[in-house]
Order: structure tokens, then sequence, then C-alpha cells
């Protein structure tokens, strides 16, 4: 009955204190898959949503009702086996900030067609003052570049019929949703208008001019279910701007009024990473660090993806995320055409590896027509379009690559990073490389703690460069001692462009143990040695009166006394403590076989021909408690009613005795 209880108290501790509101969610990362993690819910009183990274399936959405304590069931959550990581799902907001519509920029108003790599655009988006600030067409025409590869934005969509766009969209997703496609026409419910390139600039919302007629905008401006319409349409038409050959990937994971779940991020970065994008915009930010944000852009930077976010609109010095995981990410600040920073530009250098213009940047907007946008959420496309043409040069660039080079830029004061991006420089500054046909190899999670005896499971993917379209045979080696490892497939045939995921298993031992048991002497514990005087006394006294009166009586006491006398005696000599306390338990066995507990580097090689790369995976095994030792009951005390009960017998002749009554009254005088 005490588990029943337990989990009785647990929920209803849990059921206590939290006012109502949506369900919470969770993110889990576990070892312990999703069945068993469904099992698990239903002690907790969550649900399972399902895995949120791909087919790695180590990562998971969890909710729970409302008036479930969060706090609580993260502890509980934690502090589960099998668990590797908990923490709370966060809604993140592209609105909000200092950055607003000033003037609309005179080339909005320029319509004027022009061809811009086979498609017809407007010439004041071409040729805008922040293409020439950053040496767009010097890159291209110098280089002879005009983007390759995938560039995937995390956003809130894309218009798929915008003329400027379409021949380079690929379908992408829908997060908020679950449906293939990210088109953000979705969250539009009016009618749509039709373009008017004659109609003057009205502002849409609070960082956003379009070309649009007036009674379109005035739908759109101070409606907040459309706070962010657009969004993704005008980063999408910047990345293109820049990499105009790039493939575009919309994954649409915000919605029109501005808000996303962390959790439907994450899915798109591991929707990515597993769809051969090469190439990560996120122009967004969150101030919370999350392990698991941290952990899905570790992922994408083993697999070679170069990923750009914006540093924030609070026009201050302020950690946010991700563009403080520089290792991964290069954040982007915003400047101005005069290239100082943008007022509403946030800045410091632990935020900001670069600077880009992010004020009236002519770009493209839902119904086929343009918009002018502030903010670094377009500052930020600059440089993942540079990244696209980093790419054109060397298909086997990687993050640390791109960054090494885009950091050649123009120095534009303190706390702005390297400075303002020059692709031009960036281009220059490029290694030559080899662009022979290689891969690259990298392991999800990169580490994890588990019992012996139970089975850690972790994925190792390769990404191709260079057209690599040869078969990958896998090993795995630094297995601990009563352990295996085993990958499945065993090996991958690659194509040349997308990304082959094999697992790896490690299946552990349980140790051991006998449990001893404490066996009871059955001989009574020795008298203490202070006891034998006593008697001895009894006995002399005993002695006297027996000469001075000859009777069945003092026969009978003096039987029992040297009875008594008897037992003291045998109980000094036989041995053991004076104390009358047993012998301490013998030590339990040591535990025999099984997986000793350590940390362990398991090393993944994939190998193809001559080309052989690894990445490794840290593994803590811990034990598992051994069971308390089984203790028998002490029948210590229960040598003494014999002997009494033999005294009394003995000192009573001819008397009725009754055993109940004696051993009541022996049993309140012992207590």
């Amino acid at each position: 009955m005490k588990r029943p209880m337990w989990l009785a108290a647990v929920l209803l501790t849990l059921l206590s204190a939290a006012p109502v509101r949506a369900d919470n969610r969770f993110i889990v990362r576990s070892t312990l898959g999703s069945s068993a993690l469904t099992q698990l819910c239903l002690l907790q009183t969550c649900t399972v949503v399902g895995a949120i990274d791909g087919t790695l399936n180590q990562v998971f959405l969890l909710t729970a009702p409302s008036l479930i304590d969060p706090t609580t069931l993260l502890t509980l959550l934690r502090n589960t086996p099998g668990i590797v990581n908990a923490e709370l799902d966060q809604v993140i907001n592209l609105v909000g900030g200092l950055n607003a519509v000033t003037t609309p920029p005179a080339a909005l108003t320029d319509s004027t067609a022009v061809n811009y790599f086979g498609t017809t655009v407007w010439n004041g988006y071409a040729n805008q003052p922040a293409s020439g600030i950053v040496h767009v067409q010097d890159a291209q025409n110098t280089f002879h570049v005009s983007g390759k590869g995938i560039v995937a934005d995390i956003d809130t969509g894309v218009d798929p019929n915008h003329p400027a766009l379409k021949s380079v969209l690929l379908a992408g997703y829908d997060f908020t949703r679950n449906q293939p496609g990210g088109s953000e026409m979705t969250d539009f419910t009016g009618t749509a208008p039709t373009p008017c390139p004659s109609c003057q600039p009205a502002k849409v919302n609070q960082s956003t001019a379009a070309v649009l007629d007036q009674s379109t905008a005035a739908v759109l401006d101070g409606n907040s279910q459309y706070a962010a319409f657009g969004h993704g349409t005008m980063v999408m038409g910047v990345i293109h701007l820049v990499a105009p050959n790039a493939q575009l990937l919309p994954l649409k994971a915000f919605q029109s009024n501005g808000t996303a779940n962390l959790s439907d991020i994450l899915r798109a970065i591991y929707y990515a990473a597993q769809n051969n994008a090469n190439v990560i915009n996120m122009s967004f930010d969150l101030k919370t660090a999350s392990q698991e944000l941290s952990n899905a852009l570790d992922y994408a930077n083993k697999l070679n993806i170069i990923c750009a976010s914006s540093a924030g609109n609070d026009g201050a010095m302020e950690t946010v995320y991700p563009a403080a995981l520089q290792s991964d990410v290069m954040g982007v600040a915003s400047t101005s055409d005069l290239d100082s920073r943008s007022t509403f530009s946030n800045f410091g250098n632990a935020i900001v590896w670069v600077a880009a213009p992010g004020e009236a940047i002519v770009t493209t907007y839902p119904f086929g027509t343009y918009s002018a946008g502030w903010g670094t959420s377009f500052s930020a496309p600059f440089v993942s379009g540079g990244a696209a043409l980093l790419r054109a040069l060397r298909t086997d660039i990687n993050q640390s690559l791109a960054s090494a080079a885009i950091a050649h830029a123009q120095f534009v004061g303190a706390d702005m990073g390297n400075g303002r991006l020059d692709l031009l420089m960036a281009l220059t500054a490029l290694p030559v490389g080899s662009s022979s046909p290689d891969y690259s190899v990298a392991t999800a999670p990169s580490g994890t703690t588990i019992t012996a005896g139970q089975v850690a499971t972790f994925s190792v993917s390769a990404a191709p460069t260079g057209g690599f379209n040869q078969t990958i045979t896998w090993t795995c080696t630094g297995a601990p001692m009563d352990s295996t490892c085993s990958v499945s497939p065993a090996s991958s045939p690659m194509d040349g462009s997308n990304v082959a995921t094999t697992t790896v298993s490690l299946t552990t031992t349980a140790r051991a143990a006998t449990v001893p048991v404490r066996k009871f002497r059955f001989a009574p514990p020795p008298l203490p040695r202070q006891v034998l005087p006593i008697f001895i006394a009894w006995l002399l006294v005993l002695l006297i009166l027996h000469k001075l009166k000859r009777t069945e009586r003092s026969r009978r006491l003096l039987t029992a006394a040297a009875v008594l006398v008897l037992v003291a005696v045998c109980a000094s000599c036989g041995g053991g403590s004076s104390n009358g306390s047993p012998p301490p338990p013998p030590p339990p066995p040591p535990p025999t076989g099984g997986t000793p507990a350590g940390t362990y580097t398991i090393t993944v090689t994939g190998t193809s021909g001559s080309l052989s790369h690894s990445a490794t995976f840290k593994l803590i095994v811990n034990y598992a408690a051994l069971p308390s030792p089984a203790v028998l009951p002490k029948q210590s005390e229960l040598w003494p009613a014999p002997l009494w009960l033999l005294t009394v017998f003995l000192c009573n002749p001819g008397k009725r005795f009754s055993l109940v009554p004696f051993l009541a009254r022996h049993s309140r005088s012992s207590g």
C-alpha cells in the first residue's frame, strides 16, 4: 500500500498550487524511448506529444494539465533514471522591440522591372543602398558566385507565389499546423489584394511599410493577429538578394501574430539538418537559455551547417539566444546606411559577431509586392546569404570557416563584434580548399548517463560534401567491459547530397550480488560478569538457611539458585563479548560481473576506401544501489522466560501455577 499512497501524495502536491491556464509544455531528452516515456507519463499525469528531433527520437514534447505545478514535475522528471534533460517550453515573440518604421525609403517606390538572375524584380529591390554597402554585386561579379545549396529560414513562412522567390522556393513545412508546406498565406483570412505597384507605401505593422492599397494596409496595421505577417517573406527576400541561386527552405514555426513555441523552433532546426540544409537563418531571439536549443545547434554544426541569427532590437547590451551561442551561430546587429549602430540594435561582443544594414531594407512582401523593414531580423539574412556565396566557393565549408571569413569586416565601433559585413572582404578571406568528395560525421546527443544494465542509444549522421556518393562502413570502439556496441545499419550508402543516419546501441550488463542474511544465535547471549558474584552470594545465604532448617522449600530454593549460578557460570565462560550484544554481521560480498561504473568515450568511425572520419559520444555508467541485508528477528530476548519459569516452578511446590498471568506480569516488569 505504500507505493499507491506515495503516488497519491505526489499527485496531490502537483495539483495544489497552479492557477488555471493552458497545458504546460515540457521539452524532455530521454534514453527511455517513446513507449517507456509514455508509461512514465501514466504515473506523472503527463502526455507524450511526440519526438521533436526528427529521426533521432531522443527529444520529446510532453504536456501536463495546467493544475500540475511545473517546477515539481520538472524535478520529478530530472530525477528519473533515463531522463537526460527536462526544461519548460518557451514562447518566443518577434514583436515588441524598439525597431519602428520611420520614413519609407525612396527605393520602395522604384517599381521599374529589372532582370535579376533570370527573375523579374523591382529595381528598388535589386539596387538598394544596403546592397551596395555590403558589396553584394561586387562579390557576385568578382568571384562569379550567386549562391549554392539550401538556406532554411525559421520564421512565419513565405508567400509561395511571390514572383521574385517562386523559382528557388522549396516546399518547406508548417510546424504550427503540422503539415507540409511553409506558406504564411494560410494565416491571412481576408481577401488577397491585387498587386498595386503605383500605390504609396503604407505602414502594415510596427516595423514594416509595404506597397499596398490603403484598405489592405488598414486590415493589417494595428491588428495583433497580423503583427508579424510577412516577416518570413521579407527575410527570404534579403537572402535571395544576396544569393539569388540558393534554394530557399521555408520552415514555419511562428504564427502571424509573431509567437512561436521553442519546441517548434527545435523541430525546425532538426528538420533543416535532416533535409540537407546548408545554412539556417534565425531572425529571432530569446532571453532565457535553453540546453536543448544549444544541443540542436551543436547537432547542426557537426553536420557543417552554417547558422546566423539576429541580435535583438532592445537597444541594449544584453545576452540573447541563439546569438550568444557563438561556437554554433553568428549573431548579427544592425547598422544604418551611415555605418553607425542602429539605435534599436542590441550590441556587445558576447552576442554580436558581425553587423549588417537593418534600416529601411527593401525586400519582398506577401501578395507579390515589396516592403521596407527595420530591425536586426533583416540584418541577419545578409549574413545567411553571404554564407551561401561562400559555399559556392567551397562546398566543404563549415561554421568555423564561414565565421572566420565573415569576421573580415569594416570596423564600425566598439561592441559591434568584428564590424559591418563586407561580402567582398569575406569571400577574399576564405582559404582555398579541396572540393574533392568527402563527408563529415556527427553524433547526437553528445553524451548520456545510464545505470548498469540499461541500453544507451545515440545517432550518428554522415553529411556528404563535394558530391560524395560512396558507401560508409561503421565501427564502434571504446565500449566498457561487459557491454556490447552495435551499429544499425552497419553501412550507409551515400547519394552525394542527403545526410545518412545510423543508430548506435550500447548494451550494458547489471552487476550481480548475493544479499547477505543475518542469522540469529541460538545460544543465549552471555550474562554480564557482574551478575556472577550476586548469585554466589545468594547461594551462600541459601546454604546457611539449609543448615538451619531442612525443608522441601529450602531444597528447591537451593536447587533453583544452583541452576541460576550454573547458567551464569556457563555464560561467562562461553565466549563472546561481555555486553551481551551479538557479533556484527559479515560484510556483504562484493558485486560480481556487470559493466563497471565510470565515464567512457565511445568512438564511432565511418570508413569508405581511404577516407575515415570519427565522432565521439560520452557515456557515464552508474551502479544501481544494492538491497540492504535481510535481518531475521532477534531471539536473544526469549531465553530468560524459560529460566524464570523453571525458577518459579521450583520455588512454588504444591501450588497451582498459571502460565498466562505469569507471562503478563513478566512482560510488564521487563517493559
